[in-house]
Order: C-alpha cells, then structure tokens, then sequence
C-alpha cells in the first residue's frame, strides 16, 4: 500500500470534568489511502466524533487534551502543530461536513457570501473569481440555480439542500481530505441515499479521500472501501467492507449488524438490540469494554484487555474469542464455527 494520507496511532483523548476525567478515545488507530473512503461506526459516546474532530483540534483545550499518540497528515504530526497552523489547514487541505445542517449555516449571511468567505480565508483571489468558485462548486453539489441561490439564506433552503451547501464550502478550496461527520442524520431516507451518491461522485470527480463518521451501517454498506468499529473509545474491528459485512469477527460487529433491517424480510424478523449501555469512561473497564453486554464473554475478558489479532492483511479485530485456547463458536452472521 502506499504511504497513507493520514494515520491516526494509539491516539488516546480525554476531557476534564468535575467529575473526573473522561477518556473518551483510547488508543485509537486508523489509516486513510489517498482517494479511499473509510467509515467509523459505532453508537452514541463510543468516540468516533471526538477522533474525527480531535483532526482538526476543534475540541476546546481545556477541557479536552490529547494525552497520547499521534496524527500524521501528508506526513506531519497534527498533534504538535500550533494551533496558527491547525487554522491554516482547516477548509484549505482539511474541509469538514458537520452534524447538523440546520445549524451549521450563519443563518444571518447569504449562503453564497459564506462560501467565499471560505475561500478568501486561505486564498488570496478577488470577490469575482470567489464567486464564480461558488457558483461552480454549488453546481457541482447539485443545486439548480446556483447563482440566485447565492443570494439566498439558509431558511430559504430544505435540509438536503443545506447540507449541498455544507458540502460546496467544505470542498471549494479542493482539500485532500474531507471529514463528514454524520452527514445524514438530520434528513430523510431519500435525501440521505443522494447525499451518499453525492460523496461517491465528489471522490470520483476531485479525487478526494472522504472519512465518514457515522452509525448507520446502511450508509457504511453504501459508500465506504473500508470500516473501523468503534466501541467505548476503542477499535474493536477493522476491515474492508466486504470482511466487516461478510466475515465480521467481534460480538459487537454482530450486534449491529444483527440491529439492522434486511432487505427481503417479509417484514416477520424481529431486529435484535443489543441489550444493555456502554461503560462509564470516567472509570473505565480493566478488561474488554464489551464484556458486559457479550453473550460469549469468559472470565478473561472481565480481567484484561483482549490484544488485536490481525485476521488478514486488511482485517483485525481485539477480542478474545480469538485466542487460539478460545471455545469455537458459530458466527451468528455467517454461520460457519470460529
């Protein structure tokens, strides 16, 4: 494989609390290829926003610190940039697509004067040439009419449309990477499947490399070349799409994929939850964070924590299930006994 784009390694976060610390991420590794999309998945609090925007240091300081590993991008280290130069990056080489499209947009600036904004921010052009960018990159996200829609605001957008917009400001200084956190969320089945479409079109046509943070594994099944789970600040399993959905090898990868709907089902299957919460990250577990809720967990997995095995040269998983001394199970998802 080539040099990555980036590389996150054993990246370990916390925040500061009255309560204690909170170590939200820890020891996280992951990799990004040039042109490659990659997901996080996993539920609420499991870290995966926090790595993502831990990137771009957008997590104020205090109370977030990172307290371990490191972030290469093209090969420097984000974590001891100066803050000046973390400024630089953002929008330019690093765009971001966040949560919410409802509330990410000025609501009391036309859309259009947000956009060169971005781009007057870190290049040096005229008001003109911003505008024809905008007007250029609004077209190519899919807005009709693109110039009257820069004259508009944001209420006067749907929500597929804000988040076009959202898209358009974040990649109009053409960055390497693109960072899109949640990007379907707030809007509707149909709107999300365009959304998707979009991403996909944008990494063909710019040849950006796209790291989408989410917990839809619907999504992930659409756009993603490969997958990390996350689970309470942890990587659980990693793979590509096909190893994740067709070989997963974690209780905890079973569990949401067993959580999601299958086409075909005559609508007679029940989804199964995973029952129970994920620990509490201001004392975390000493072994397996999963334990708890793991029908398949053993003495060990309470006492320590499991080491990753590498099942390929593109799929790991941390588990002790397996441990060559482990019980064989049946794979729940695939059938067959591990």
């Amino acid at each position: 494989m080539s040099e990555a784009l980036l590389k996150i390694d054993d990246l370990h976060v916390s925040f500061a609390t009255y309560a204690g610390k909170v170590q939200a991420v820890r020891g996280v590794d992951l990799s990004l290829e040039k042109g490659e999309i990659v997901a996080v998945v996993g539920e609420s609090g499991c870290g995966k926003s926090v790595t993502a925007q831990t990137i771009i240091r957008l997590n104020p300081s205090p109370p977030c610190s990172i307290d371990g590993g490191s972030i290469l991008f093209q090969g420097t280290d984000l974590t001891s940039l100066p803050i000046k130069e973390i400024r630089k990056l953002r929008g330019s080489k690093i765009g971001m697509i966040f949560q919410d499209p409802m509330t990410s947009l000025d609501p009391t600036k036309q859309v259009g004067t947000q956009i060169i904004e971005a781009i007057r921010r870190h290049e040096k052009v005229s008001k003109k040439e911003a505008f024809a960018r905008s007007v250029e990159m609004l077209e190519l996200v899919g807005i009709s009419n693109p110039v009257e829609r820069m004259k508009q605001y944001p209420h006067e957008f749907s929500g597929g449309m804000r988040q076009r917009a959202m898209i358009a400001m974040a990649l109009v200084c053409h960055p390497e990477l693109l960072i899109a956190d949640e990007p379907t969320t707030a809007l509707d089945v149909t709107i999300q499947a365009q959304i998707v479409d979009l991403l996909l079109s944008l990494r063909e046509k710019l040849g950006t490399s796209i790291l989408i943070i989410t917990h839809d594994m619907g999504v992930v099944a659409d756009i993603a070349d490969r997958v990390t789970i996350m689970y309470a600040g942890m990587v659980v399993e990693s793979g590509t799409v096909e190893e994740i959905f067709y070989n997963p090898r974690h209780p905890y990868t079973w569990g949401l994929l067993k959580s999601i709907p299958k086409p075909g089902v005559n609508g007679k299957e029940r989804l199964i939850p995973i029952d129970g919460t994920p620990p509490d990250l201001l004392d975390p577990p000493v072994g397996c964070p999963f334990a708890d809720r793991c029908d398949y967990a053993m003495a060990v997995c309470r006492e320590q924590m499991p080491e990753t095995t590498q099942l390929s040269d593109t799929h790991q998983t941390r588990c002790w299930l397996r441990h060559q001394l482990a019980p064989k199970i049946k794979n729940p998802i695939t059938g067959r006994e591990d």
